[in-house]
């Protein structure tokens, strides 16, 4: 991750420590109560990954989502079986090579993801509009950083960030451990 000052120095292990403590406790505290609400069966999170990736996406190869999601193909084909199969997911033979599928959201994947948005989206604007003014500023201020943080991050292992993950978007998912108490994971939540 690029440095913007070179003569900053380290940052302080504490605040390390506690920004990743307090970032990852917020994404797990919002997913656990927007989970409360879900009338349909969670997905996990890389399900939640992929479908974002798709619908950002229409049309996607299953071998360029592997590539994008840091997964092996027959991962992400097992991946597609299971969305398919749950309605959430097409896979269309690519007219261009009959080998390959080309993979598009349903109608009913969108809806899902657009609602776990809004929804989630709703609840921190209620969280936000509780805390005083003052401490609103503070976190609009923090944002640039916090973008930069996140370029930092999807540029460590020369994959570009579609996205599709988002700590803050989701699906009801799990992260990528799929440990509902540890859960985080490539910005991955969803309904």
């Amino acid at each position: 991750m690029p440095a913007t000052d070179p003569d900053s120095g380290p940052p302080d292990p504490g605040l390390t420590d506690e920004f990743s403590t307090v970032l990852v406790g917020i994404t797990r505290l919002v997913r656990r109560r927007l989970r409360q609400e879900l009338t349909v069966p969670r997905l996990r999170g890389a399900q939640v990954e992929l479908l974002r990736l798709v619908a950002a996406n229409p049309g996607l190869r299953v071998s360029a989502a592997a590539k994008e999601l840091c997964l092996a193909g027959n991962s992400v084909s097992t991946l597609v079986n299971q969305l398919v199969a749950e309605g959430l997911l097409l896979r269309e033979v690519d007219p261009a090579d009959r080998r390959a599928a080309l993979l598009r959201v349903t109608p009913a994947a969108a809806e899902r993801l657009d609602s776990w948005s809004a929804k989630r989206k709703a609840l921190v604007g209620e969280l936000l509009a509780e805390l005083p003014a003052g401490d609103r500023e503070a976190l609009a201020a923090a944002l640039p950083a916090m973008r930069r943080l996140a370029a930092g991050l999807q540029g460590w292992d020369g994959q570009a960030d579609t996205g599709t993950g988002g700590a803050d978007e989701g699906a009801g998912g799990d992260d990528d451990t799929g440990d509902d108490e540890d859960e985080e994971g490539m910005t991955n939540d969803g309904p």
